[in-house]
């Protein structure tokens, strides 16, 4: 079956088209080790290695936008992308996989929805240099980028790597473009060639192992990859699945790019086969009811099912497996479930398979994001599983650390009626350092519905709500305190929970 991926694209949000300077993206800092290591990977089996030969592994994240028509990562008609940059590290996440579209380095593609007051030197940039000043700072904090073509143009995922206005010269083009424009930046780690190659129903599309070069993504991803070594030969070259391969066994198919078992018959073949890395994709039952989900046996059948489509390259050491996408709204009981076998199938520590998550962006319609839908407080239920297995960038620069966050809250119901009340969530900054654009989430009470707030914006998604500073005093000075006012419905002896600031939880 295929991934049925509906992302909300964005609408051009509150942000103006910016005009200014250009920037270039210079190779950061000599990167820490730690799970990003030390200057370019290869494979050592099904082990990535850094250049010293130390383990190392992509715990990371997807942050889309650049391949949709804003030609930028969203979100940035809403918050400064090193603000982004700086919560997806301090979170954890050790690594950017940044999707693009090949209609980004069109002359006529020009970033949008980017607010120039929050983003003053993204102002005038192209999409090729808003992707420099993020990949930049990325460094600085040392984190790594895999870059995703994403789609050929704005409009739409491909069945194939190529379509009639953008054949597979100009993919491969595109490519070894990038790859000398990064050559020598350890930050970029590689090019994830192309996203979701799948079939297409009553015949067509992309094909493992078939023979013919319009439609083998095996072959392919053979000569793309190649060409971009030819340019670098420091890059990983990323090749995922695709989701139908007859004769491998049963389930023949799975999600789009996610179907690696035909990979085990006609591999790969790279002119530097320790760059290879394949790729799999895999969501849970609230984006698409795959046949599994339903088995009786589940969430046993799943390590099985893995192994099948892609688990088994990392298990007899054939070659490092990345986790490209994988996520959920967690509508449906299951899909918890699922995050949570998933994620222990994965492996702890560097030894274990990598991982980007789907995604940093709320907006994403099939599964929701890290970030809820005021795209600064972080969806607490998702980060708590994910959190154990990511391994946190090593260095910001080679400045010295920032001091640990820490909050407390205090929650005092100050006024009831009939149906409502009126209460006072107080937080406070204890730690020594300011908490920036801060934005403090938790869980209602069953029954409760927020209906209004002041001294901060206050919102409600399902029982997650969130109260983000003002524009007007957007910080938290250490030692400082601010209350924040709330109406609401429905009973006032329930108690809220789960107080965070982003990922630093509160005491109460």
């Amino acid at each position: 079956m295929k991934r049925l991926l509906a992302l909300v694209v964005a609408a051009l949000v509150g942000g103006a088209v910016l005009t200014a300077s250009p920037a270039t993206a210079a190779p950061p800092a000599t990167q820490a080790a730690a799970g990003t290591g030390t200057g370019f990977w290869h494979a050592a089996g099904a082990q990535l290695v850094d250049e010293t030969g130390a383990p190392v592994r992509m715990t990371g994240i997807n942050w889309f936008g650049a391949e949709t028509a804003n030609y930028s990562p969203h979100g940035l008609w809403s918050r400064n992308y090193r603000d982004m940059l700086d919560q997806m590290a301090g979170l954890g996440y050790n690594t950017l996989r940044l999707p693009y579209s090949n209609q980004l380095f069109d002359a006529g593609s020009k970033p949008v929805s980017i607010d120039q007051v929050q983003n003053p030197d993204l102002q005038g940039l192209t999409g090729l240099q808003v992707l420099d000043k993020i990949v930049a700072y990325a460094g600085g904090k040392g984190m790594r980028v895999l870059l995703d073509r994403h789609r050929p143009d704005s409009g739409a995922q491909s069945p194939l790597w190529y379509t009639s206005a953008y054949p597979e010269s100009r993919w491969i083009a595109d490519w070894t473009m990038l790859a000398r424009h990064y050559k020598g930046n350890p930050t970029v780690i590689g090019a994830d060639l192309h996203n979701e190659p799948h079939a297409i129903q009553g015949g067509g599309g992309a094909c493992w192992g078939c023979g013919d070069p319009a439609t083998d993504w095996r072959l392919a991803a053979e000569r793309a990859g190649n060409a971009v070594l030819a340019e670098n030969p420091d890059w990983l070259i990323v090749v995922e699945g695709v989701d139908c391969v007859s004769g491998t066994g049963d389930p023949q198919c799975g999600w789009w790019g996610g179907n690696l078992s035909g990979a085990k018959q006609f591999p790969v073949r790279l002119s530097k086969p320790d760059k290879l890395v394949y790729s799999a994709h895999e969501y849970a039952t609230s984006v698409f009811a795959q046949k599994w989900f339903s088995d009786p046996a589940f969430p046993a059948n799943l390590p099985a099912l893995w192994d099948h489509f892609f688990g088994y390259l990392h298990k007899q050491n054939i070659a490092p497996v990345l986790l490209g996408e994988f996520g959920s709204t967690l509508a449906d009981p299951r899909d918890k479930v699922w995050l949570q076998e998933l994620m222990k199938y994965t492996g702890t520590g560097t030894s274990g398979m990598s991982f980007t998550y789907w995604s940093w962006n709320p907006n994403s319609g099939d599964t929701g994001g890290i970030l809820n839908d005021d795209w600064t407080s972080v969806n607490q239920t998702k980060q708590a599983i994910l959190q154990p297995y990511l391994i946190p960038p090593a260095g910001s620069g080679g400045g010295p650390a920032d001091p640990p966050a820490s909050c407390a809250v205090t929650y005092r119901v100050d006024n009831t009626w009939q149906g409502g009340f009126l209460a006072t969530v107080t937080v406070k900054n204890t730690g020594g350092s300011a908490l920036k654009n801060w934005a403090l989430g938790w869980t209602v009470p069953s029954g409760t519905q927020i209906t209004g707030g002041w001294n901060a914006t206050v919102t409600q998604t399902g029982q997650q709500a969130s109260a983000k500073a003002p524009a007007w005093a957007p910080d938290l000075a250490g030692g400082a305190s601010v209350s924040i006012g709330i109406q609401a419905t429905g009973p006032s002896t329930g108690t809220p929970s789960g107080f965070a600031v982003g990922a630093t939880a509160c005491t109460t």
